[in-house]
This record gives C-alpha cells, sequence and structure tokens, in this order.
C-alpha cells in the first residue's frame, strides 16, 4: 500500500522559513511527477509546486514564485518544499502527492496518492 507522509509543518511569523518533506512508502515514486497542494479554511484545495522526475523540471504557483522551492531525492523517496518569506496568507494545510503520470499538472485529479497533510500558521 503506496504512502505518504509529509512533515515540517508549524507556526511561525511572517518572513520566516519552513522546510515540509514528504516521505514516500509502499512503492518507489520514481519516473512519478510529485506535487505540493494546500488547502486553506473555507477556500478549494489549490496547487503549489510540482516536479517532474525527467529532468526535474519544476512548476509554482504564481502566488509562492521565488519565494518557495521544491526538490526531490528519489533515492530517499522523499520530496521536500522550502518555503521562504512565508506571508499570512501562506497558512493552510499542505498536502503532497504522486502524480500518476510524470506530469506535474496543476490539476489535483491528476494525482493518485495524497499524504494527510500538514499545516502551517504564519502570524503578520
Amino acid at each position: 500500500q503506496a504512502q505518504l507522509v509529509e512533515s515540517g509543518g508549524g507556526s511561525v511569523q511572517a518572513g520566516d522559513s519552513l522546510r515540509l518533506s514528504c516521505g514516500a512508502s509502499g512503492r518507489t515514486f520514481t519516473y512519478h511527477a510529485m506535487g505540493w497542494f494546500r488547502q486553506a479554511p473555507g477556500k478549494e484545495r489549490e496547487f503549489v509546486a510540482a516536479i517532474k522526475w525527467l529532468g526535474s523540471t519544476t512548476s509554482y504557483a504564481d502566488s509562492v514564485k521565488g519565494r518557495f522551492t521544491i526538490s526531490r531525492d528519489d533515492a530517499k523517496n522523499t520530496v521536500y518544499l522550502q518555503m521562504n518569506s512565508l506571508k499570512a496568507e501562506d497558512s493552510a494545510v499542505y498536502y503532497c502527492a504522486s502524480d500518476s503520470l510524470d506530469i506535474g499538472s496543476m490539476n489535483s485529479y491528476e494525482y493518485e496518492y495524497w499524504g494527510q497533510g500538514t499545516q502551517v500558521t504564519v502570524s503578520s
């Protein structure tokens, strides 16, 4: 049974940094794109960033471009999200997801496996 587990969330001040990790088990996620999404209270889940396996090509939502960096370590079956210059509007539950292919889509329905999420709270 494939499983994704996020960690690294917490409560920080605006301008601080956090690094989220997503560990995969049960199967290798090599050859699959990985993504990060987030959901704030009362809002729909939204795309944050994705990274393909082939070439480690990355993509970002405009709202986080230049502040967040997604990376992957396939030897550790782990994906990271480095979040710098955090803002109050970044507060949400952050989810890691595995694409069924190596596309790195912005659409959540194209992702096959999901973690349980980790809370990020940014105080202004």
